[in-house]
């Protein structure tokens, strides 16, 4: 019996190791196929992030080459001469150009952050810092590369550029004319459509991630090709600011985006990341400070609205608040950063979060809500006014004016400089008729709808599924601090309320309208949203049906920009830049229309008093004065104010005295408005188009311009 035991247990022992032995390696089995999918897994994953960012790099490659391309066919620039070239820079673009040729023409580079930062030229008598004043980082930054570029290949002995002889016929003489990137404007115009196809590849991306989805990307980017001429005018404009701000706001938007996705995003890791993304934007636009108002106010709701806590929302205001601390010395000190309603809105709702606590004592949501709206105006427009009268300043005064002249009949000199422009009056309808043909609104709607309609139902079942959790967190006074999903969305759906409001005020913002447009139709293939619909290959055959409809109009748009040829060709004014070159002192001090002295200032290094950099209270005093030629009043009282700016030539651009835009629009109409005791008198422009004397002598004439020289005495 103890033996039959013995065997027994022998047997059941043996059986029970290998049980054992079997359960182990089936463990291990499974295990090893945990791993294996698990590293198929990750391989896939690596392998579609990879091909993503290769098409990520092919659409900024694409998107650099289509902007160049138009650019040159525009105005057929590689056969222009240096001459012809800088007087294609008109307005604004001549005057941020000309910092550029002084940063590469001085013997050292600091010599020319120096010269521009100590400048006597443009606002002559006065020094000013004009990289405090014009946004110039990007000319100071391009300048650095060129002189960079030419050193090392000068030190290699490699040629930069080719140059020959245009001969321009009309009894034109011929011109040298280079082309390569040791060209300075070739170099310039190169880096701007080179950062701005980098934009493209990454719109693509953010479109992408915010749908989810590798489609969501490709509809961003046909949607923004389809509307390119409501989209951008760098391919027209490349040295204005918002061809550098931009492609960093649409960077900081995308960082945006992932905190407020992210669970637990780190404090100081996206602090820093969004910092990093607002430092350039707003040193190289003065743009940017609206903009970054939208987006905190934006920001603001979807706290309100509890889809993010006070931490999450901690992470974006320090990150806003730490790049406008650095902008703000960067840019030495620029007063109009702290003084602005952006600096004031990121104050206040920095202190509403950290009144949270105070807020929730009063329980009902709607007078929550009614506190922090509150809070939010007054304490803002508060801030504003008592940090402008603190520091003393008045330069963004005229930006109420503008808003005030929309929305009652209030008028001065200076808005109606700005209002007569047709880039900032409202939104035409031929815009908002283009972006319908292409189907990018009713694209863009239906996402805001599908979104509002997907938050509010999920929002309806969470809320009813735990009310008795948070009925006893209001009773211990505590916020929750739950992840609620779709934040980026609420985010998203704000913010494009906002940059629609700004293109319907004044149409040059649809710069900011029309591509997140573009971002919101990505939301079209968001399986998340759109789950309702049912199979994949049913979502995708429709979203292929929309990207067909909207090609219809799409690419005609396309043909139409890439059919627009045309060669630039300006001899009124060569002849008087080469009349000034040539038959005035190098320290003769010229007045004049704004867009004209951005180009004397270029061509001729001769110093100016006017330009149009319209910012700036000092500056707007002084171009009242010199425009005073346009109005009705006495020629001794005109003649006074030139010699008040010592100025030596007075430009007279004669189109100026009959031109209008609108009703209203002609300058001696305007001045009307100011001027009311000299109505009806015959204009000082028409005066002196006819006979300059005795307070002016005319030096030369064209078919354009007269330019005259102010009599001492």
């Amino acid at each position: 019996m103890a033996a039959n035991r013995r065997n027994a247990d022998s047997r059941n022992g043996k059986s029970s190791e290998r049980s054992s032995y079997s359960k182990y390696k089936t463990g291990k089995r499974h295990q090893q196929d945990v791993t294996e999918k698990t590293s198929a897994w990750s391989m896939s994953n690596i392998a579609r992030s990879c091909f993503i960012f290769a098409l990520a790099i092919g659409i900024s490659y694409f998107h650099r080459n289509h902007i160049a391309g138009m650019f040159e066919r525009d105005r057929h620039f590689s056969h222009l001469s240096s001459l012809e070239r800088e007087i294609s820079f008109r307005t604004e673009m001549g005057l941020y150009y000309s910092y550029f040729k002084t940063v590469i023409e001085t013997p050292t580079y600091l010599e020319g952050i120096y010269a521009v930062s100590h400048d006597n030229i443009t606002e002559y008598p006065d020094t000013i810092n004009t990289l405090k004043r014009f946004n110039l980082y990007p000319e100071v930054v391009i300048g650095g590369l060129y002189r960079l570029y030419e050193g090392v290949n000068a030190y290699l002995g490699y040629q930069t550029k080719q140059c020959w002889t245009v001969n321009r016929g009309d009894d034109l003489p011929p011109v040298p004319s280079c082309e390569g990137l040791g060209d300075p404007a070739y170099f310039y115009v190169e880096t701007v459509f080179t950062l701005n196809g980098a934009m493209m590849g990454l719109f693509f991306l953010f479109g992408t991630y915010l749908s989810g989805s590798l489609f969501g990307g490709i509809i961003t980017v046909v949607c923004f090709i389809f509307n390119h001429g409501e989209a951008t005018r760098v391919q027209w404009t490349p040295p204005l600011r918002e061809s550098f701000g931009y492609p960093f706001l649409v960077l900081e938007m995308l960082i945006i985006t992932h905190v407020l996705r992210s669970k637990d995003p780190g404090l100081l890791k996206y602090s820093l990341l969004i910092a990093s993304a607002c430092v350039p934007f707003m040193l190289f636009w003065q743009f940017a400070q609206f903009a970054l108002l939208t987006q905190t106010m934006s920001v603001f709701g979807v706290y309100v609205l509890q889809f993010i806590d006070k931490r999450k929302i901690k992470v974006i205001l320090i990150g806003q608040i730490l790049g406008l601390l650095i902008s703000y010395i960067l840019l030495f000190r620029n007063e109009m950063l702290l003084t602005s309603f952006y600096a004031s809105c990121l104050l206040t709702v920095a202190l509403i979060v950290f009144l949270e606590p105070v807020l929730n004592i009063l329980r009902l949501r709607i007078i929550i809500w009614i506190g922090q709206g509150v809070l939010l105006c007054g304490c803002t427009v508060g801030c504003k006014l008592l940090l402008a009268k603190l520091f003393n300043v008045q330069d963004d005064k005229h930006i109420g004016d503008i808003f005030r002249s929309k929305f009652s009949d209030f008028r001065n000199f200076h808005t109606m400089l700005y209002i007569c422009a047709a880039e900032f009056d409202y939104i035409d309808k031929t815009t908002l008729i283009l972006l319908m043909k292409t189907l990018l609104i009713p694209s863009a709607v239906i996402a805001l709808l599908a979104i509002t309609f997907m938050v509010l139902k999920r929002e309806y079942e969470e809320r009813k599924n735990t009310d008795s959790i948070e009925n006893s967190s209001s009773k211990n006074n505590k916020s929750s601090s739950k992840h609620k999903e779709h934040a980026e969305l609420v985010y998203h759906v704000f913010q494009t309320l906002a940059f629609t409001a700004m293109a319907v005020c004044i149409m040059r913002l649809k710069l900011f309208f029309t591509p997140h447009l573009c971002l919101m139709a990505s939301l079209l293939a968001s399986r998340d949203i759109f789950s309702w619909i049912g199979k994949k290959e049913w979502h995708f055959a429709l979203l292929a049906l929309l990207v067909a409809g909207s090609s219809y109009q799409g690419l005609a748009n396309y043909k139409k920009q890439m059919g627009i040829l045309g060669e630039f060709n300006n001899v009124p004014m060569e002849e008087l830049i080469e009349w000034i070159t040539t038959k005035t002192p190098h320290n003769a001090v010229f007045a004049g229309p704004m867009p004209t002295m951005a180009t004397v200032k270029l061509c001729t290094k001769r110093p100016i008093v006017n330009h149009p950099h319209y910012e700036d209270a000092g500056l707007r005093a002084r171009t009242m004065k010199v425009y005073s030629m346009y109005s009705r009043k006495p020629e001794e009282l005109v003649h006074k104010n030139f010699l008040d700016l010592q100025v030596d030539y007075a430009i007279l651009e004669n189109s100026w005295c009959v031109r209008k835009t609108k009703p209203g629009c002609m300058m001696p109409e305007i001045w009307d408005i100011e001027d009311v005791e000299n109505r009806g008198k015959t204009p000082v422009c028409m005066k002196l188009k006819e006979k300059p004397g005795p307070y002016f002598k005319r030096v030369f004439r064209n078919v354009f311009y007269d330019v005259l020289k102010v009599l001492k005495s």
